[in-house]
C-alpha cells in the first residue's frame, strides 16, 4: 500500500469527510482519509439523518458564514444529484425573561448585521401560524425561511463516493493512534503501519487531545454524551416538513425539535443537557435525566409531537471554554490544521472541510475564521470562565 501522501485527513464524520472531498477535487489520488470506526458509524456526534441548518445564529461571526454553508452544501448536492439540504423554516423560540429575551435580541442583531431576513412573531402569531405549539402569551418568536435540517448521513456517504471518485484512498477501522512531526512532514502511525503527509487535517472531535498531545497540544476540550429522542407520533401530518418547522428553545434549559424526518417520528433533544464524559467514560445509553425534561417541555409546549419512544440515540458533543469552533493551523505545526465542531457544527460542516482544505493547500482562507483561531482566551487563558450555553 502506498505509505507517502500530500494530504491526510484523520477522522471521517462530517468534517473530516466534507475535508476528504473538498481535498480531493484538487488532490486526488494524493489524499489519504484515516477513520477509526467503520464508516456511518455511531459512535460520535456527526451521525444521524437530520441536523439543524440555519441562517439565524447568536452572534455575527456565525452569520458571516450561515449563508456560505448553503452555497457548498449546494455544490455537493449538484454534483453529486443526492438532495441533503431540506428547508422548513426555522423558530427560535423564547420567553421573554432576561435568558430569552437576550438570545432573540442577539440573533436578530446578527441576521441584521448581514441582511439576512427574519420575522419578529409574538405567541398568539406563532400559534396561529403552526396550531401545534402551545406557548406562553408573553413567548416570542424569530422566524426566518431558509431554516431546515441537513441529512448528514447522506452527507457523509456522499462525500466519501465523490473523493473515492477522484482517486482518494479512505481506510476505516483504521485508527490513527500518533501524530509525530517529521521536518515539514508530518508521520502519522496507525497500528498496522506508519503513513507520511506534506499536511495533516486532525477531524477528531472527542479524540482531538489524544491525538495531538504527541505534537505537544493540549486544549481545555469539555466533552458531554447528549442524545435525541424519536418519538412515533400519531399526528404525522400536523409535522410533516412542509407544515412544521425546525425549532430551537431558548430558556434556562434549551431544546431543539424537527418535523418529521429520516424516521416516521419527530425528533427532539435538549441542548447541552448530558453528563460530562469522556470517549472510555461515556453511557452509549438513554440518560433518563434529560429525557424527562424533554418530555416535560414537549408536554407543555408541542403535545401533538409526542408518542410512543420510537429510540433514543446518544451522542457526543466536545466543546472549547467558549463553545466556539476551532478552526486553524496549530501554531507551531502549521502542517497540520484542526477543526473542532463544539456541538454545533453539523449544519457547517461541509463548508468547514471547505475552509480546512484551504488551510493545507494555500495556507489561508477567503473565510472569516479569526473568532475561531486557536490564539484566544478560551483557549490560551486558564482563568477563561467556560460558557457552553449561547
Amino acid at each position: 500500500m502506498k505509505r507517502a501522501y500530500d494530504y491526510i485527513v484523520i477522522g471521517c464524520g462530517g468534517i473530516g469527510s466534507a475535508a476528504a472531498y473538498w481535498l480531493s477535487r484538487v488532490a486526488g489520488a494524493e489524499v489519504l482519509v484515516l477513520e477509526q470506526f467503520q464508516l456511518g458509524h455511531d459512535q460520535a456526534a456527526s451521525d444521524d439523518h437530520s441536523k439543524i441548518i440555519r441562517l439565524a445564529y447568536h452572534a455575527a461571526r456565525y452569520t458571516a458564514l450561515t449563508p456560505q454553508t448553503f452555497v457548498a452544501w449546494h455544490e455537493v448536492e449538484e454534483e453529486s444529484g443526492i438532495r441533503l439540504v431540506l428547508k422548513t423554516g426555522g423558530l427560535d423560540l423564547a420567553p421573554m425573561d432576561a435568558i430569552g429575551a437576550a438570545a432573540l435580541d442577539q440573533r436578530a442583531a446578527a441576521m441584521e448585521r448581514h441582511g439576512i431576513p427574519y420575522e419578529r412573531l409574538r405567541a398568539r402569531d406563532v400559534m396561529a401560524r403552526w396550531p401545534q405549539f402551545r406557548l406562553p402569551e408573553t413567548a416570542e418568536a424569530l422566524y426566518q425561511a431558509d431554516g431546515g435540517l441537513v441529512d448528514t448521513r447522506k452527507a457523509i456517504a456522499t462525500h466519501t463516493a465523490l473523493a473515492r471518485s477522484r482517486g482518494a484512498t479512505i481506510l476505516d477501522r483504521t485508527q490513527a493512534r500518533e501524530i509525530r512531526a517529521a521536518g515539514d512532514l508530518v508521520e502519522v502511525k496507525t497500528e498496522e503501519m506508519t503513513f507520511t503527509g506534506r499536511r495533516v487535517i486532525v477531524a477528531a472531535d472527542a479524540w482531538t487531545n489524544r491525538l495531538l498531545e504527541s505534537l505537544g497540544t493540549r486544549w481545555p476540550l469539555t466533552v458531554t454524551e447528549e442524545q435525541v429522542t424519536y418519538f412515533a407520533t400519531p399526528n404525522l401530518r400536523d409535522f410533516a416538513p412542509d407544515r412544521f418547522p425546525i425549532w430551537i428553545w431558548h430558556g434556562e434549559d434549551a431544546f431543539y425539535g424537527f418535523p418529521v424526518y429520516g424516521e416516521v417520528a419527530t425528533k427532539a433533544g435538549q441542548d447541552v443537557g448530558g453528563d460530562v464524559v469522556t470517549v472510555d467514560t461515556r453511557r452509549r445509553a438513554p440518560n433518563p435525566r434529560p429525557l424527562r425534561k424533554l418530555m416535560d417541555f414537549l408536554a407543555a409546549h408541542i403535545p401533538g409531537f409526542l408518542g410512543p419512544i420510537l429510540y433514543t440515540k446518544p451522542c457526543l458533543y466536545t466543546m472549547p471554554p467558549d463553545r466556539d469552533f476551532i478552526i486553524d493551523r496549530l501554531p507551531d505545526h502549521p502542517q497540520v490544521a484542526v477543526a473542532v465542531g463544539a456541538g454545533h457544527a453539523a449544519k457547517f460542516s461541509c463548508l468547514i472541510g471547505r475552509i480546512l482544505s484551504q488551510l493545507v493547500i494555500d495556507g489561508e482562507t477567503p473565510y472569516p475564521i479569526e473568532a475561531f483561531r486557536i490564539r484566544r482566551p478560551a483557549l490560551t487563558d486558564p482563568g477563561f470562565v467556560p460558557t457552553f450555553h449561547y
